[in-house]
């Protein structure tokens, strides 16, 4: 990507390397904000002494209005216009919005009442209207210059004269109607995809017309392919792409082997969730000394397979991804890749993309290597199996499992000393009939099985991008995994949050705020608050993304970092694996100029992803309450709005909505600096993280919500 330097000062004299540096850094976020220790970090300059020289540039950059100090102690580039352009707005499920802005460190906040004709993620112009007294600019939707999508999932309201869809996505707060001639006899109660026609000036609602009927609302099948529908996912592999993957041999020729190291001799094995059947890593084993093991972490090596500009490389590209629903796998490759020939499966040999590391008893690599090679798994453990060997000390492979571990937990303490954090949030898994319906829901325990094999994936991610990212002092393409600094506004409501509960955080720099965080964490282990705030605590976080401008990866307390690990169902790690390779044969790689889009293509696939897994686990745990209507559970708010309370029950993590009209026993004011509601005459106050008995008035599975009465247990 070419940037454009500015060559001189205002006062004629050239601008210093490090600069160009900055000025780099703070055009690239778009003129927001960004304090010194935010921009030292995106320039490499964190040590004392670099700090108070990059200060120094700062001030003279300022005097020389070279860039701008919007507020004190912090500086982004010179901003001339005057309007403020087009964004992409994000509504929430409350009804207000938000719009990035260049010209402003925050957001722009836009009422419920101003979002015109917007839907949520639509591109739109807006003006500002005001700031109010917390300095908040607020602006309104002006047009709509693109839509998101057009095309929407929703429940069919038809009467005598007139017709409804009422979206099942809760950002949309409006409903669509259908005029009579345009409902494909569809009916009452069920679920439909329509398309967006027209939003006549002036009118309460859009016009739309039935284009899919999917079925009765409440039944599986159909609330599953919803989700599908809701989330623009490709459901339905194309044929000439099957059929471009099954002509590809399974063979493996000499010829190929010879080009790759063989490591087929080597202890390896494989360590999956019991009901995986694509496996990207295998880890072997050997040996060297008393003092040295190798440490062999392989991947399936996809590219071998995916040839650019071909059909199958191409639909790879457009899903980016495969998404996990909660009874099935939209997949990114096709069958014959993901499960057979870039399957790890035991007893098979494999084409792999290596890395392949000598460490010494303190986990410390003595020598490192990358490259192709062929393997033979020799076992396929499930996670459980390998805790079972570790605990029990015997079984398969147990003296190289148990060093394995050993090897992980300090390379995993490593991480935490330099400042990486320990976010192990709880994922819920579903015990599931033959027909789908949930017939149990637990939480997911992460234990040293599955901490072993993170721990690798890590520093075979790390090194990858490492070996690219020091290559020389000339930048060279690649892409990269990156995580941003936290919103500092985010932060500082975590820190006011989480004293409340009578923890604290350190904010004063980057390895005490990791520090003071894990801390926390173990601290709020079992107990009724750990939800929410480890919630809240990622949400204060950035979103980490992929991109070729490589600031580190803040989470990971890691300066490069990469997704090398998961080419079956991850593109960018595809990506990375041909850029490597490319490295690897001329210690250069082509310029790309693509890579900026493939990188945000795949960012924005990974999202859509993760919200349509998420719909498919609320959905089956609304189903899961059914019947449980009546019964009570200990659950714990996790939410606090005008209109009620949020409460997650603790067994299972099923979430409901207690309404405000349903607290017959005082009049509740909202405390929205204090997340709470106070009762105006007792002062009973129901806040965040707070533990209540509740008790099930109904799970509604077309609307996918839970009711919750609180259960009065004084």
């Amino acid at each position: 990507m070419t940037k454009k330097k500015k060559k001189a000062k205002k006062n004629g004299s050239p601008l210093k390397e490090i600069q160009k540096k900055i000025l780099i850094v703070l055009e690239e976020n778009q003129g927001k904000q960004l304090n010194i220790k935010q921009i030292a970090y995106r320039v490499g300059m964190v040590n004392k002494a670099k700090l108070k020289h990059l200060q120094e540039n700062l001030e003279e950059m300022v005097k020389d209005n070279v860039i701008a100090t919007p507020s004190p102690w912090k500086y982004a580039s010179i901003v001339h216009e005057k309007i403020c352009p087009d964004g992409i707005i994000e509504i929430t499920q409350y009804g207000y919005g938000f719009v990035s802005c260049v010209h402003f460190e925050e957001d722009i906040f836009i009422p419920p009442r101003e979002t015109g004709t917007a839907f949520n993620g639509d591109t739109v112009r807006i003006e500002l209207i005001r700031r109010n007294k917390g300095k908040k600019v607020e602006g309104r939707v002006t047009e709509v210059i693109q839509r998101a999508r057009t095309e929407f999932v929703g429940l069919m309201d038809i009467s005598n004269r007139f017709a409804f869809c009422i979206p099942d996505n809760s950002k949309i707060h409006v409903d669509f109607y259908i005029p009579m001639n345009k409902l494909k006899n569809s009916k009452t109660g069920d679920k439909v995809v329509v398309s967006l026609r027209d939003w006549p000036e002036g009118s309460k609602n859009p016009f739309a017309e039935v284009i899919k009927v999917l079925g009765k609302a409440g039944e599986h099948d159909v609330e599953m392919h919803a989700i599908i529908e809701q989330f623009g996912l490709p459901y339905e592999m194309p044929e000439l792409v099957i059929s471009e993957a099954e002509n590809i041999s399974a063979d493996i020729t000499n010829e190929e082997i010879a080009k790759r190291k063989d490591f087929r001799d080597v202890p390896t094995f494989t360590i999956d969730p019991v009901d995986a059947k694509d496996f990207d890593d295998a880890i072997s084993y050997r040996k060297i000394s008393d003092e040295l093991t190798e440490v062999g972490v392989h991947i399936a090596d996809v590219s071998h397979y995916l040839i650019p500009g071909s059909l199958l490389d191409k639909e790879a590209y457009r899903r980016a991804t495969s998404v996990y629903l909660v009874d099935r796998v939209i997949p990114m490759l096709p069958e014959k890749l993901s499960n057979f020939l870039c399957s790890l499966r035991p007893n098979e040999d494999k084409l792999c993309f290596s890395a392949v590391f000598e460490l010494d008893k303190n986990a410390r690599i003595k020598r490192e290597w990358f490259g192709k090679t062929i393997i033979h798994s020799n076992r396929r453990f499930s996670y459980e199996e390998v805790q079972e060997t570790l605990e029990q000390g015997k079984g398969e492979y147990v003296s190289e499992l148990k060093h394995l571990n050993e090897l992980a937990v300090k390379l995993r303490n490593k991480r935490y000393a330099n400042g990486s954090f320990s976010f192990e949030t709880e994922e819920v898994k579903f015990k599931l009939d033959h027909l789908g319906k949930p017939l149990g829901v637990y939480k997911k325990i992460r234990k040293d099985s599955n901490m072993l094999i993170e721990d690798l994936m890590l520093l075979a991610n790390r090194k990858v991008a490492e070996l690219i990212g020091k290559a020389g002092p000339k930048k060279i393409d690649f892409i990269y995994r990156v995580h941003d600094l936290p919103n500092q506004e985010k932060l500082a409501n975590f820190s006011r949050m989480a004293s409340k509960f009578n923890y604290s955080i350190d904010t004063s720099d980057d390895r005490k705020l990791a520090q003071s965080f894990n801390k926390l964490l173990a601290e709020i282990e079992g107990k009724p608050e750990q939800n929410f705030l480890q919630s809240l605590a990622i949400r204060s976080m950035a979103k980490a993304c992929y991109t070729p401008n490589n600031i580190g990866h803040y989470g990971l307390a890691f300066d490069y970092y990469t997704h090398f690990t998961s080419p079956i169902r991850r593109y960018p790690d595809v990506i990375a694996h041909r850029m490597l390779q490319e490295y690897l044969e001329k210690k250069q790689i082509q310029p790309n100029n693509d890579l900026i889009s493939q990188s945000k293509h795949s960012s924005e696939r990974e999202v859509n992803a993760e919200m349509a897994e998420r719909a498919s686990i609320k959905y089956k745990q609304v189903e899961f309450m059914q019947d449980k209507i009546g019964e009570r559970f200990m659950g714990v708010i996790s939410g606090v709005i005008e209109s009620g309370l949020f409460v997650e029950i603790i067994e299972n993590k099923c979430e409901g909505f207690v309404s405000l009209n349903s607290l017959t026993d005082d009049f509740y004011i909202f405390e929205s600096d204090n997340y709470c509601l106070v009762g105006h005459s007792s002062k009973k106050t129901y806040t965040l993280g707070q533990t209540v008995q509740v008790v099930v008035r109904e799970a509604n599975l077309a609307k996918r919500t839970v009711d919750f009465m609180i259960v009065d247990t004084e």
